[in-house]
């Protein structure tokens, strides 16, 4: 997208009227804010609805295999945006992969919501991650167009809008998980009615909101290009479908092939995609600078996000059996803990803010809060060794316990995610706009798809070992993305 085209978006967008912030922001917000009240919702009882026996009406999955379906449903969840960047740069534009993700994930919602088998389950899972591949990234994207690059605003925004994420994501675990844990049914169908009401609140907002922010195709392919395009993208399809019947009727494809087919794809798609963008003509040499910049910077989100992710999985399935559930005289929903994230975040995002705001240019650069962010991730793995150490694998361990360590990631979550949010769109190759973003949250996608290898050797007997070596990688390469950090910024060009 020409600096023209930038600066004719930022001019048709209300620069005022929410909160000194362009009006967009509000629709953007709630419309982020709902669908991650149908997605957190969601995931707090989805784990818990795979490997929960069928009596309790949960599927009977072994709890080992639900905890990689999660993995994996996560990683795909961020590797279809891809597919949703590529879909809004080249064809239809970030306004309406928002509209239709949105739709697809309340369908997916819906699906969920109806009892049914495993088949229903798994068409579900892969409606939510077609749907969350369209919005995810793309409403993050328009964000970043409403603000001009020169707009001190725009961090701070960042960290607004991430507190509406995570605005919704508290609420909903409390709701969902005290519904869901008791009728998973109806827990589900309260996520669908959510995504439903963001769509509500985008359509009826957007065009006097967000003016032409995500109505341009940055990078349309050509009008004589697309039939034949479209006609290799059907035979693809049709030759994939083929692979998969014909793997599972052969007894080639299985479960754990599969895993590792999204391992590899997990690592391997960032890399050909970083390729792509590095070498294509439309790349300017001052892009191409950046884009390396930005390589480091994604090999600390995917380590980052190997620890936080495993709060779905792993410390779910520590919430649920290795955590004093009767404390203070409640009980409480293992759901809830998924709530903890979230709310820390929604106290501190706004001192965050502020602290960015106010140290100005003497804030830590992006690389060195990426390097904070990596050590807390790491210290909040170190923090469950000790109940472990003191109490044993068979004792039930104080749910502060987990609180504290839920609050020292979330600290490392405001170093690191809100501001590569908004270094992706500082970063970005002008004709990479949404794929770019994309890339963003295929570094969730490959730490994800790590865990789907590495979740099964969680145990209750492997505590101390599991959380130790993981905690122990990410201080280590914290540590080396610091001192590192100056070389790393001169490949920024200018960007802080």
């Amino acid at each position: 997208m020409s600096a023209t085209d930038r600066q004719k978006i930022v001019d048709s967008v209300p620069q005022t009227g929410f909160f000194g912030h362009p009006k967009g922001l509000f629709t953007l917000f709630f419309t982020e804010f709902w669908e991650r009240f149908s997605y957190y919702g969601m995931r707090a009882i989805l784990v818990y609805y795979m490997y929960y026996e069928v009596s309790k009406g949960g599927l009977g999955f072994p709890e080992d295999m639900a905890l990689s379906i999660m993995s994996i449903y996560g990683s795909l969840v961020y590797m279809s945006g891809i597919i949703g960047g590529w879909l809004a740069d080249r064809i239809f534009g970030t306004s309406k992969a928002v509209f239709y993700g949105g739709v697809l994930i309340m369908f997916g919602h819906i699906l969920l919501a109806i009892p049914g088998n495993a088949t229903l389950f798994f068409s579900s899972m892969i409606m939510i991650v077609l749907g969350t591949g369209l919005l995810k990234p793309n409403v993050s994207s328009i964000v970043g167009e409403i603000y001009s690059e020169q707009d001190n605003r725009r961090d701070a925004a960042f960290s607004i809008f991430y507190m509406g994420i995570n605005l919704g994501g508290f609420i909903s675990p409390l709701i969902v998980g005290a519904v869901g844990m008791n009728n998973f049914h109806l827990g589900f169908s309260i996520a669908a009615i959510g995504m439903f009401i963001g769509l509500i609140v985008y359509v009826v907002t957007r065009t006097k909101n967000l003016g032409l922010a995500g109505t341009i195709v940055h990078n349309p392919i050509p009008a004589e290009q697309k039939k034949k395009l479209f006609t290799w993208i059907g035979i693809g399809l049709v030759i994939l479908a083929l692979l998969v019947t014909v793997g599972i009727l052969t007894g080639a494809l299985t479960f754990k092939t599969f895993i590792k087919i999204v391992g590899v794809l997990g690592l391997l798609i960032p890399t050909m995609y970083f390729i792509v963008m590095y070498r294509s003509p439309k790349t300017t040499a001052v892009e191409r600078s950046r884009i390396v910049a930005y390589i480091p910077l994604f090999i600390a989100s995917i380590m980052f996000w190997a620890i936080q992710e495993q709060t779905s999985t792993v410390l779910a399935s520590f919430a649920d059996k290795r955590t004093q559930l009767d404390f203070a005289g409640i009980h409480i929903s293992p759901a809830w803990f998924q709530s903890l994230n979230p709310l820390f975040i929604i106290a501190l995002a706004p001192a965050f803010a502020w602290i960015w705001l106010k140290l100005g240019n003497r804030q830590p650069t992006i690389p060195q809060k990426f390097s904070l962010g990596l050590l807390f991730a790491g210290l909040s793995f170190l923090v469950i060794l000790i109940p472990a150490y003191f109490g044993g694998a068979n004792s039930l361990v104080n749910p502060l316990w987990l609180v504290l360590s839920y609050f020292i990631v979330v600290i490392g979550e405001l170093c690191l995610s809100p501001v590569g949010l908004s270094a992706t769109t500082k970063l970005a190759p002008a004709a990479f706009t949404a794929q770019m973003m994309s890339m963003w949250f295929l570094s969730n996608a490959a730490a994800q798809a790590i865990n789907a290898q590495i979740v099964k050797f969680y145990t209750p007997d492997t505590e101390m070992l599991y959380f130790g070596v993981i905690g122990g990688v990410a201080i280590v390469l914290a540590l080396i993305l610091f001192l590192f950090s100056p070389k790393i910024q001169n490949f920024m060009k200018g960007i802080r």
